[in-house]
């Protein structure tokens, strides 16, 4: 009697697909259900309270007021950066883009800090140079315009990526024919080359709103000390406050900010569509424009602009981080590392918090790389249709504001998991699973592009001898893009490692992060502490960022935005 066994690419795609399906959908509609049906009845009495409150509408406009400005502040300087670099002569361009694409590197808590060191009566950077305002005056960041500066600035890159990636496709051919008929350079740039970018720009813009809408590390960070609250800040502050028992509200208000982000993405779509005339094809040589005598202060004037926006607010947290007391003036006598000899010997919290977080981002980059790998092979060379359909679902999680899925993971762990009866709410799992929601795409997309560079024959011949899938996965496919899928690790722990968004809401006391542990230092007054822990957390990312520059340049992966 012959045995039935299922074939293993099938049995594979069915894992695949049931663990997708659980950590991106999953959550999500959880979320819904408890918005549409409190405690598993229909109650429209809960989201009409909600939707009511005068709180909840002065955080909207206040969220959509400061995304839609700080998505023109990215607009502008993402094209005009990408500009700058992709259609001019300037030299170290790889530096200089490295530079402004930093700040979407760096943790927005982080950002935030650094800023609000910068300016202000104690800035530690400014008194050291005797140009710190007077005693008692307000630090400017602590405002709606530093909201909106620091969003633009963090989001910037985001424009600069898919601006340029649309410029490498424009032909130069369009803007000579331009000439010819009598334009000058500045006529060219407005009638021919700004309307075909039109696209990239559209979504650049996009990725910059939809991520300013679910920013909560600048919005908190900022926002709180100013009294203008957004809806992040808003159910962060709810569920503090109120605890589960406002867990319906709060699931209404994170489908207010889910659907302020999907209208984001649907009025790109539309713009795009409006804009399907400026559909670029490529295909001939790329744009270029010689500065000429204006080189050296075009050069001069973008790597001050970097110096401004990057540099200095880093040193100011730098020079926070050294002196005893906030206020104190930085001097070769009241230097001092004491402050981190505090958060890396002697506070358990602060010791804690990097042991979680380090557990988190390398159990995350692990599992996620692992994940990856067969989705990747089923999408890429196999093409198949139910593993093509579940490419989007995977980004769904990591394009909606992570407070949406926070919210859901409460949500799905708050009771015992049916069946098993254990419950993951307040342990570290929980923030674990949102880790592995939320940062799949990163560990997929590098993989993915792997695979477009690798001859599949390799795979074909492996399986005319009969290996099988998994066979195939160990032994042919590991070995060959092991470099792209160690780089997808790479990315993940770097955005775990310091994330806050999630955790915020996810922990409790014992699993305190990185990101929460310098949140609540902040927030507690212990600014100094705040800056020495967050200086390190800065060093782990630029190693980070090293060992990832080592892998693209010994395997050309071409993953890093500032080199591909």
């Amino acid at each position: 009697m012959r045995v039935w066994r299922p074939d293993g690419e099938a049995l594979l795609l069915a894992v695949l697909t049931f663990l997708v399906l659980l950590l991106a959908l999953w959550p999500l509609l959880r979320l819904l259900q408890e918005a549409i049906l409190p405690g598993g009845a229909l109650d429209p009495a809960v989201a009409q309270k909600v939707l009511t409150a005068r709180s909840t509408w002065n955080a909207t406009f206040n969220s959509l007021d400061a995304a839609l400005w700080s998505s023109a502040i990215s607009l502008v300087l993402g094209t005009a950066f990408a500009l700058l670099v992709g259609a001019t002569d300037i030299r170290l361009k790889t530096a200089l883009v490295f530079g402004f694409v930093l700040p979407l590197l760096i943790p927005p808590p982080i950002t935030a800090l650094a800023w609000t060191q910068l300016f202000g009566p104690g800035s530690a950077l400014l008194g050291a140079l005797g140009l710190a305002p007077p005693p008692g005056s307000p630090n400017p960041i602590y405002s709606r315009e530093g909201i909106i500066l620091l969003l633009g600035i963090q989001h910037a890159p985001l424009v600069f990526l898919t601006v340029r990636a649309g410029l490498r496709q424009m032909p130069a051919e369009l803007v000579e024919t331009a000439h010819v008929f009598g334009a000058s350079s500045g006529q060219a740039l407005r009638r021919v080359v700004l309307p075909l970018l039109a696209p990239a720009m559209i979504a650049g813009t996009a990725l910059a709103f939809v991520s300013a809408i679910g920013n909560f590390g600048i919005a908190a960070f900022i926002g709180i000390p100013a009294r203008h609250t957004l809806l992040p800040v808003l159910i962060y502050q709810r569920l503090a406050s109120f605890g589960p028992q406002v867990i319906a509200e709060i699931a209404v208000l994170s489908v207010l900010v889910a659907a302020i982000a999907i209208v984001g993405v649907l009025v790109q779509t539309w713009l795009l569509r409006r804009n399907d005339v400026a559909t670029l094809e490529g295909g001939g040589r790329p744009w270029r424009v010689e500065l000429g005598g204006y080189r050296l202060p075009v050069e001069a004037t973008a790597w001050l602009l970097t110096l401004m926006v990057l540099i200095a607010p880093l040193l100011a947290l730098v020079a926070t981080s050294l002196v005893p007391a906030y206020g104190v003036r930085l001097t070769a006598e009241t230097a001092t590392l004491a402050n981190y000899v505090e958060v890396l010997v002697n506070q358990d919290v602060t010791r804690r918090a990097f042991a979680n977080s380090s557990i988190l981002a390398v159990g995350a980059a692990l599992t996620l790389m692992l994940m990856a790998l067969p989705l990747a092979y089923l999408i890429a060379w196999r093409k198949n249709p139910l593993a093509l359909a579940l490419r989007p679902l995977v980004d769904l999680p990591y394009a909606l504001p992570g407070v949406v899925l926070g919210v859901a993971c409460i949500l799905i762990f708050l009771k015992p998991l049916p069946g098993l009866g254990v419950s993951i709410y307040g342990t570290l799992w929980i923030i674990f699973a949102a880790y592995l929601a939320r940062f799949l795409t990163l560990a997929l997309t590098p993989v993915l592009a792997g695979f477009q560079q690798v001859d599949k024959a390799v795979d074909e011949a492996a399986q005319v001898d009969g290996a099988g899938v998994l066979y195939r996965l160990r032994h042919v496919v590991a070995p060959l893009l092991a470099a792209p899928a160690a780089a997808g690790a790479l990315l993940v722990f770097m955005t775990a490692y310091n994330e806050l968004t999630v955790s915020a809401l996810l922990w409790s006391s014992g699993t305190e992060t990185l990101g929460v542990v310098v949140f609540n230092l902040e927030d507690g007054g212990y600014t100094v502490l705040a800056a020495a822990v967050a200086v390190v957390c800065l060093a782990a990312v630029l190693a980070i960022v090293g060992a990832l520059q080592a892998l693209d340049t010994r395997y050309q992966l071409g993953v890093l935005p500032w080199t591909a």
